[in-house]
């Protein structure tokens, strides 16, 4: 296992110190009140402080139960509950009360539900934009099983930015992301360019999961060919120890190179550093991208 850093020590440290902060509280308790669940929380993401310190978040739709068992991730596994009819709606009201000008919101993945819960991310997306006029929204889909009809209705939702997340090289799908397949993961972004080239599509890469350089130049290379617009790198950090360990820490020069490479391989915006999440500074990575369309 990879040594551990000095950085993450003094990161844990200054999101603890938001965490107990009024403002993180009173983000804490709005959500609870409505029974909305964040992936910030599930996830166990480490901006979780300074986010909700600053009145964020990035909602966790369709429960926090997700039916698939992949070694890198803290979500909870099990058999989930039904779909919340009323969820899409107290969402988009809690984005109307804090005023969202952006907004990201995720899924555990749901193979249970025969679209993989397209249907609700598209009613959460409508009410959203309903009750926000104005705001960008960036739902950030599981792979829907390739289900082309289930994508066709998250797209008809009109939002800004669709996000799936390719997560890592090929080559660690068996071991690490079981339930999941490389090459699906990369026709759900394509499929989207194809079906509405107007909205960007997004995808995350995680470092440190054991991928070999030439590894990860085939990732990025494969998800440049899809049209991906935006592109976020981050270090993988394993949730406790029954994760799988982290197998490398990249230090900050090392994403700024490969940051470099995502940018000659014709990515549009790139977000790369050691604490970077697909919803980290989601507003300004598609701010960029469309100053550069």
């Amino acid at each position: 296992m990879a040594s551990f850093p000095d950085w993450i020590v003094r990161e844990v440290r200054r999101n603890k110190a938001d965490l107990r902060g009024s403002a993180a509280a009173g983000t804490a308790a709005q959500l609870a009140a409505l029974s909305l669940h964040t992936v910030c929380d599930e996830a166990r993401c480490p901006n979780k402080g300074k986010c909700f310190s600053e009145g964020e978040a990035t909602f966790l739709i369709l429960g926090d139960i997700c039916t698939r068992r992949c070694g890198f991730c803290a979500v909870k596994k099990d058999k989930p509950l039904p779909p919340d009819a009323g969820e899409p709606r107290r969402v988009a009201g809690l984005c109307a009360k804090w005023k969202l000008k952006y907004v990201v919101f995720t899924s555990p993945t749901r193979d249970d539900l025969p679209d993989g819960g397209a249907a609700h991310f598209a009613e959460t997306n409508r009410l959203i934009k309903e009750l926000s006029p104005g705001i960008r929204t960036e739902p950030l889909i599981p792979d829907l099983q390739g289900d082309v009809k289930a994508l066709e209705a998250v797209l008809a939702s009109a939002p800004d930015v669709l996000g799936h997340n390719l997560e890592m090289a090929a080559g660690l799908y068996a071991g690490a992301r079981a339930g999941a397949d490389y090459s699906r993961s990369l026709a759900v972004l394509s499929n989207s360019k194809k079906l509405r080239p107007e909205i960007l599509t997004k995808s995350g890469l995680m470092l440190g999961l054991g991928e070999k350089p030439e590894e990860l130049e085939r990732a990025l290379g494969d998800l440049a060919a899809t049209g991906c617009d935006l592109l976020t790198l981050g270090q993988y950090l394993a949730p406790s120890k029954e994760h799988r360990p982290v197998a490398k820490y990249y230090t900050e020069e090392e994403f700024a190179r490969w940051a470099e490479k995502a940018r000659a391989a014709g990515f549009k915006a790139v977000l790369s550093g050691p604490l970077v999440r697909s919803s980290y500074r989601a507003k300004a990575l598609y701010e960029e991208a469309r100053g550069r369309a």
